[in-house]
């Protein structure tokens, strides 16, 4: 399967991918046409603000004032994004124990002793 539609737009979510990927790298709020203008896909200035709208709308990115439009800034890097996606991906789950048992023993060894040590300094900070 491509990558890429057949009418050659990527997509929805490599867009939206590459949208965060520029906040992120830019580490400063950043405006529709700043973001368009960092993509350099020739995309409408439109598109890039309709997505930048939704994720502020999900709570991805937050806005302030900036002239007459918005500036948009990620809410938390990527790590926060994804450890978010977990979180809420586990809470949907009635067995939540057995989505742990599984997610654990997929793990590599190397992640699996980093979540040991990551549980283990969160016991001794909550004591």
């Amino acid at each position: 399967m491509s990558d890429k539609r057949q009418d050659g737009r990527r997509p929805h979510g490599e867009l939206v991918a590459d949208v965060l990927a520029v906040l992120w790298e830019a580490g400063r709020p950043m405006t529709a046409q700043q973001v368009n203008t960092a993509l350099d896909r020739g995309l409408a200035r439109t598109t890039t603000a309709t997505i930048l709208t939704r994720l502020h709308e999900k709570g991805t990115l937050r806005r302030t004032p900036s002239g007459r439009g918005f500036a948009y800034e990620p809410v938390q890097d990527a790590a926060g994004l994804v450890a978010g996606r977990m979180r809420r991906e586990l809470e949907s789950e009635p067995r939540r124990d057995l989505v742990l048992r599984r997610f654990v023993s997929s793990l590599s060894e190397n992640d699996e002793d980093t979540l040991r040590r990551l549980l283990l300094e969160a016991e001794d900070d909550s004591e």
